[in-house]
């Protein structure tokens, strides 16, 4: 597998990588990363359901989708620890991740339209490909551990507080959503990872150009030696010994 050439294994990461954003915007906008649920023992009266998310609440009743009680100032008060750390965490990953496919895709741009000969002038301030997409798995691979980290946490704070409390608290389906998205996170730096791995082989260093010196210049350097290979042996052997009058 060459770098000079746009493979399906770049486009297959920056789909990956663009889903995995759009699943990390959904969890971010959805109110259902927990549920508190209400029971009642009244008869004449229905179970409540709160949906906990990371800037709204919501309460309904059983069999009801209209919100009875509708928060929208959830964010600024927000009371449990580990919604309050998702609320920093999901955006940065998702701005990681995003400044993540832009290196993908200057990467893909730069091998699909950039001539593979460059200007010797140029050499040195070209972008190279399999650096841009070597930085993107980076990224890539740091919003992963940005979202997973307290996606899991909710797991085991939601065991907490049903510990001190009473055991009404669960998660929702957000919180499936984050740890996908992270798991495609992964998966995309992995395929650029081992994209790299596979151009890794070029005598350029990775955050150099693919051609780090023109063609041109390899030509003029081997010409002493071309041109010394179709001497003859006489030449070579026997020297030519002048004498002075």
């Amino acid at each position: 597998m060459g770098c000079r050439d746009v493979h399906a294994a770049t486009v297959l990461a920056f789909l990956s990588g663009t889903a995995s954003v759009a699943g990390l915007l959904a969890a971010v906008l959805l109110p259902n990363w927990r549920q508190m649920r209400l029971y009642t023992f009244n008869k004449n009266e229905r179970n409540v359901t709160v949906y906990t998310g990371l800037w709204i609440k919501c309460a309904r009743f059983d069999g009801s989708r209209d919100c009875v009680i509708y928060d929208p100032q959830w964010y600024t008060a927000v009371d449990q620890l580990d919604l309050r750390v998702l609320q920093f965490a999901l955006p940065l990953s998702m701005l990681t991740a995003v400044s993540a496919l832009f290196l993908c895709l200057i990467g893909m741009c730069n091998t699909a339209f950039v001539s593979s000969v460059p200007n010797i002038k140029l050499a040195k301030c070209l972008v190279n490909s399999a650096g841009c997409h070597l930085v993107a798995g980076l990224l890539f691979l740091l919003a992963c551990a940005i979202c997973l980290t307290p996606s899991i946490w909710v797991i085991f704070y939601n065991n907490y507080l049903n510990r001190k409390y009473e055991p009404v608290f669960s998660f929702d389906i957000s919180v499936f959503i984050a740890i996908a998205s992270a798991g495609g996170l992964f998966f995309t730096s992995v395929m650029l990872f081992l994209w790299y791995c596979a151009c890794k082989s070029l005598p350029s260093p990775f955050w150099q150009p693919l051609y780090s010196h023109a063609p041109s210049m390899h030509s003029y350097a081997s010409q002493p030696y071309s041109a010394r290979s179709r001497l003859s042996a006489i030449e070579i052997d026997i020297p030519v010994v002048t004498h002075a009058s």
